[in-house]
């Protein structure tokens, strides 16, 4: 196969990737076929070097996943260009090494143990990549799924990572079949593997329907008041409009639902943008102004997202990302908070704690502590801002929620920790406009869809920008709000003190693939050791 072939074949990959993804084409079928293509590249490359050519997939690999990456997240570039272009190339550069180790897995142990590496490479990669200071899970697999929630009603017993698995499994299959077909040029040589792969295509979706037309929301319901205040992040949140003028604007447009049987409102990230001191809110105008609807509604709770500072004192905290302030001689933190005016006159805090890396915080705080106040924070403050080692949920009268902030919501297993709290609902909280009318905010909407399935529990989600929803407990978006609009909406939703199997036990099919892919890649490097010193005879 001549290179620009493989060229070709590879941005095919990269491209039916892309459009498969939500909201940059939704054409969520191609997925399947996504990467036979590259597949087909890793073959030509396989029986180049069986033949003694030096050849390197990675570098095809490398093509058709920055394609993949460009299609479907190009619009990071709004928020931050030097952002964009840092996800885009690293990412695609991460997974074109996973895909190099399946290529080194085949050539020395053959078909069967390279395709299983394959997947647990993938599957071990993308647990990796959900929880170290470069995460960017945004393309996990199975999140592509995301535009078609019913097929995948059976995420509460394994989460997104069965969909990768899914994915691979009938990628590889294809692949075999065309194989088939290319070895012997005939189609029956190709009807079994296809029969195979076709089966294992319609069994999961047929799964998925069947639960979804059986499944009944669980828990008591409660009624929830959203609201979308729609403030120009860029030209008015953190500058043109005052701090309490935005609080008043959340509670004028709140009053409009509000009902004596609302038991929570709930406002968006950074709502609150003017940084106070946690233990000083009480005495602030934002806060006399929320205490002031609810004194007109007594029953209801208030969850909002605030630019919070915490203070520490003289004494160094046990915090990397903590500020010194040479005029007052204290260590602080920032923090993107949630907070909970509870109708017992507490206030409870929750700090956001999946940051966005290279804009809330600078990668790997303890080597480069030194430089976090170059990292451009988009809830209003610049530095890397402070985060909590454990999540918890808001506890009322009426049940428990799980405070979940922004980029929070990417996360599965992450999302889990707030129902092992106690949460039975969650309420996301977020400023999506830094993005501009783009997928992205379609995107992280979708991804809500499948943590409501994960967990099975009902969504309230409050934007500043839009889209603001409520997602019930199989995933459906019952009521949304349009873009760039002022707007409140009023539901009942169910809180599910139930786990699923997928809560209880996270992202066990990740965990497992990475202690097998060390083994794997272990028993490699022993075959490959072994076979030096034939290659030296």
């Amino acid at each position: 196969m001549k290179k620009i072939h493989k060229i070709g074949l590879s941005v095919l990959s990269g491209v039916l990737a892309g459009v498969s993804w939500p909201s940059t084409g939704g054409l969520v079928p191609l997925i399947f076929i996504a990467f036979v293509p590259l597949l087909i590249v890793a073959q030509s490359q396989l029986e180049s070097s069986q033949r003694g050519e030096k050849s390197r997939v990675i570098w095809y690999a490398y093509i058709a996943f920055l394609v993949w990456n460009i299609i479907s997240t190009w619009w990071v570039w709004n928020a931050s260009s030097f952002g964009a272009v840092a996800a885009i190339l690293f990412n695609a550069l991460f997974v074109a090494v996973i895909f190099s180790l399946f290529q080194a897995t085949r050539k020395t142990l053959g078909d069967v143990p390279g395709f299983a590496g394959l997947i647990m490479y993938w599957l071990a990669w993308e647990w990796f990549h959900m929880d170290w200071d470069l995460s960017w899970p945004w393309l996990t697999l199975g999140n592509v799924f995301a535009g078609t929630p019913n097929w995948v009603q059976w995420y509460e017993f394994t989460g997104v990572n069965g969909g990768t698995l899914w994915i691979w499994l009938v990628n590889i299959g294809i692949f075999r079949a065309v194989q088939k077909y290319l070895a012997f040029s005939t189609v029956r040589a190709a009807i079994r593997p296809l029969a195979t792969t076709v089966l294992i295509i319609s069994v999961p979706i047929i799964a998925g329907y069947s639960i979804y037309s059986s499944y009944e929301q669980q828990g008591k319901e409660v009624e929830v008041v959203v609201v979308q205040p729609n403030v120009d992040p860029y030209n008015d949140k953190f500058g043109g409009l005052s701090s309490e003028e935005q609080v008043e604007r959340i509670t004028d447009l709140a009053r409009q639902k509000v009902t004596g049987k609302t038991r929570y409102v709930v406002a968006p990230e950074t709502a609150i943008p003017k940084s106070f001191d946690e233990a000083e809110f009480k005495q602030t105008n934002e806060y006399a102004v929320l205490k002031e609807l609810q004194n007109d509604y007594p029953k209801t709770n208030i969850v909002i997202g605030a630019s919070t500072f915490v203070i520490y004192g003289r004494m160094k905290p046990d915090s990397p990302t903590a500020r010194y302030a040479n005029r007052n001689q204290i260590y602080y933190d920032y923090c993107n908070t949630a907070v909970h005016i509870s109708t017992k006159d507490s206030v409870e805090f929750y700090h956001k704690s999946k940051l966005v890396p290279g804009v809330e915080m600078m990668p790997f705080p303890w080597l480069f502590q030194h430089f976090q106040d170059l990292a451009f924070n988009l809830g209003g403050t610049t530095g890397s801002l402070g985060r909590q080692d454990y999540r918890e949920s808001f506890s009322s009268e009426v049940g428990s929620v799980a405070p979940v902030i922004c980029y929070e919501s990417v996360y599965g297993e992450y999302v889990g920790d707030y129902i092992h709290k106690g949460a039975e609902a969650i309420f996301i909280i977020t400023n999506d406009g830094w993005w501009g009318d783009t997928p992205g905010y379609h995107q992280h909407l979708k991804y809500a869809q499948l943590r409501a399935i994960e967990h099975r529990k009902s969504i309230a989600r409050s934007a500043n920008t839009g889209i603001s929803a409520f997602i019930n407990q199989k995933g459906e978006i019952e009521q949304k709000t349009s873009w760039w609009e002022p707007d409140v909406i009023s539901s009942k939703i169910a809180l599910n003190p139930e786990k699923t199997f997928y809560t209880k036990h996270g992202d066990y099919m990740s965990r497992t693939s990475l202690a097998f892919s060390g083994l794997l890649l272990l028993l490699v490097f022993v075959r490959r050791r072994q076979a030096e010193p034939d290659k030296k005879k």
